[in-house]
């Protein structure tokens, strides 16, 4: 008996070790093909230079999704389609104007307006000027000192986040919430500190909060340098106190048809089984759209390609999702979970790539347990480590696939988590174009989430 146990044993370890072996064989071609044979930069360079900024319900969000629908057709995917999803369209008109007023000065400032706020009048707003660090602050100084002014927003980033997502989501409530809240209290308009750390001027836009039962008011995001400024003329001079002037002509229309572009590797052995990996077609209007999110729709489109090309057929179907209206309502992520549900489909994981295309640091997983993530990393760490990318930790996952938690039950939820440092730089601004995205990080970065893929789709969790 002990002799039979101790075969069993034998083997059982030698059947590990093959398939370790096998894996890491694996993932070697994956990295090869994704590195030398690499589609994902040329690609990104037309979505970037012929089509450029694709905000949700315009001419250039619909060439995307054409164009989108034809390279995956290229990439000879087994499936290829589009879901229909109706998106917000909201336009910023001609470029806003902004000055800080001190005295007989006016002083120019760069501004952008909020992505879903509304329009200033034609004249413009020049109003006095109150500073708060918090919507905590509105609640303490109440209507009395805030009816008829312009709030001004300045809460920095904080600098002692090392992963500065987290410094993002501490300061970014001003500019969802702000506006809205400031509102209430009878404020005529609100600026915002832009949400980075750099100090630049390059006024950072982003969705704010629309209050369809209240009172909307005009809202934008100012440059940090000119935050500086403002903020500085606001201590040096209480009486008389300096003013500020802006205007802008943004409008909210119609919602408009749109769509998700998917491509597909139906499974071997489960084809009503899925993995998906995404990231979000549309951008915002002031550039490219290259690191948010044109790298993460081409990352998710070469993740099934290289596959194809090294030869491996999924046991399950691998789906590779470019959702359409993160931004400004996440419209296309909704569509996606609900049409998932009514499909009655059954999803393993769901990976999310919107953090940009810089150098991988691993994954994050959402909504899991300890023990879970000590299996994952026991069982794969040793794999993805010569690559860099075995950073497996518990963490967010993304807006895109975020709605599959309440409509797939056992999904696992996943984030790609490049390195951070960089990417609030160029984050919803002017500055972010396809020069500032380096080829040999986005294809890293391909091959980390297609090896996540391959393990997933071999071995489940």
């Amino acid at each position: 008996m002990k002799k039979t146990f101790t075969l069993l044993c034998a083997a059982m370890l030698s059947a590990t070790f093959v398939h370790a072996q096998q894996d890491s064989l694996m993932i070697r071609k994956i990295y090869d093909e994704a590195l030398v044979n690499g589609k994902s930069y040329e690609s990104l360079r037309y979505l970037c230079k012929n089509i450029g900024q694709r905000i949700s319900g315009s001419a250039n969000a619909q060439k995307a999704v054409e164009w989108s629908k034809k390279l995956m057709e290229s990439y000879g995917f087994d499936k290829v389609y589009l879901q229909e999803v109706m998106v917000p369209h909201w336009v910023r008109g001609a470029k806003e104007t902004a000055f800080i007023i001190d005295g007989k000065n006016r002083i120019p400032v760069p501004i952008a307006a909020l992505g879903m706020t509304v329009a200033t009048p034609k004249e413009g707003i020049t109003a006095n000027v109150i500073e708060v660090q918090s919507l905590k602050e509105l609640e303490t100084l109440g209507e009395a000192a805030i009816k008829g002014k312009i709030v001004f927003f300045n809460r920095p980033f904080d600098p002692r986040f090392i992963e500065t997502g987290r410094a993002y989501g501490t300061a970014g409530d001003q500019r969802f919430m702000g506006p809205a809240a400031a509102a209430k209290y009878g404020a005529v308009g609100v600026i915002v500190r832009s949400l980075t750390e750099s100090l630049d001027d390059y006024p950072h836009t982003g969705a704010t909060l629309v209050d369809k039962d209240g009172k909307n008011i005009p809202a934008a995001a100012i440059s940090t340098k000119a935050a500086n400024k403002l903020s500085a003329m606001l201590k040096m001079r209480k009486f008389p106190a300096a003013k500020f002037y802006f205007k802008q002509s943004c409008q909210l229309l119609p919602d408009v048809l749109s769509y998700n572009v998917v491509g597909e590797l139906t499974g071997t052995a489960h084809p009503n089984k899925f993995i998906t990996v995404g990231g979000h077609l549309d951008s915002w209007d002031l550039a490219e759209g290259a690191h948010d999110d044109g790298t993460g729709v081409m990352q998710s489109a070469e993740v099934l390609r290289v596959l194809k090309a090294v030869g491996y057929h999924p046991k399950n179907s691998i789906r590779a999702v470019f959702f359409m209206n993160e931004e400004n309502g996440d419209k296309g992520g909704i569509k996606y979970a609900e049409l998932a549900a009514q499909n009655k489909e059954e999803h393993i994981a769901a990976i999310e790539t919107d953090e940009g295309g810089f150098t991988p640091r691993g994954f994050s997983f959402s909504d899991v347990s300890k023990d879970f993530i000590a299996k994952v990393n026991s069982n794969w760490k040793a794999l993805l480590e010569p690559y860099e990318v075995d950073q497996l930790t518990i963490g967010g996952a993304g807006a895109d696939i975020e709605p599959m938690k309440k409509t797939v039950p056992g999904v696992v939820l996943i984030g790609f988590r490049p390195d951070s440092q960089r990417y609030f730089d160029v984050h919803h601004t002017p500055n972010d174009v396809f020069e500032n995205v380096n080829k040999r990080e986005l294809e890293l970065g391909d091959a980390g989430m297609a090896a996540l893929i391959y393990l997933i789709d071999q071995h489940g969790f």
